[in-house]
């Protein structure tokens, strides 16, 4: 049975990156110019920091270092984050992204953008919010409703404490 490159990566790469208490989001193995780049992706419930990105960095590189699993060409490493827009795919995923605004692809019902309010093990309940002066709703979306969906970047979001004190002036 063959495995790709990246399956090899993760088997080799995973542990060493949950025993750092992140999780390993992502691998990418791409040809970039004449170089080769390796792109790891790495995440936690409470983010990572730049000090863990950097730990985990060395740790991955001394790693592969030692075994030949990137073969004997030069190649980059590059460790990182989710970006601001991530895509949500595991359960994990949505966890995290309570109170963010996300972009939902839905199997029959088109395309809704509501913020995420709980996840369990069947769903997310969602607000969403209200057009044209109507307040926002409440709506229970299964998982398997699912096709899709994307965090949104929110630029001009109040946070909760900043709506607080301008409901009490």
């Amino acid at each position: 049975m063959s495995t790709t490159q990246s399956e090899r990566l993760r088997e080799l790469l995973e542990p060493l990156v949950k025993s750092q208490g992140l999780d390993l989001e992502e691998i990418v193995v791409e040809s970039v110019g004449r170089k080769r780049v390796l792109r790891v992706v790495v995440d936690s419930d409470t983010g990572a920091d730049l000090d863990q990105i950097a730990d985990v960095s060395r740790a991955l590189s001394a790693k592969l270092d030692e075994s030949d699993a990137m073969g004997q060409g030069a190649y980059d490493l590059e460790v990182g984050t989710p970006g601001a827009e991530r895509l949500l795919e595991e359960h994990r995923h949505f966890a995290r992204a309570v109170d963010r605004l996300v972009r939902f692809q839905l199997a029959e019902d088109g395309e809704l953008v509501a913020r995420i309010l709980t996840v369990d093990d069947e769903g997310l309940d969602l607000e969403v919010p209200g057009v044209k002066g109507r307040k926002a709703t409440t709506r229970r979306l299964l998982f398997p409703e699912i096709t899709r969906a994307r965090v949104q970047v929110e630029f001009n979001r109040k946070d909760k404490k900043d709506m607080t004190e301008e409901e009490e002036a």
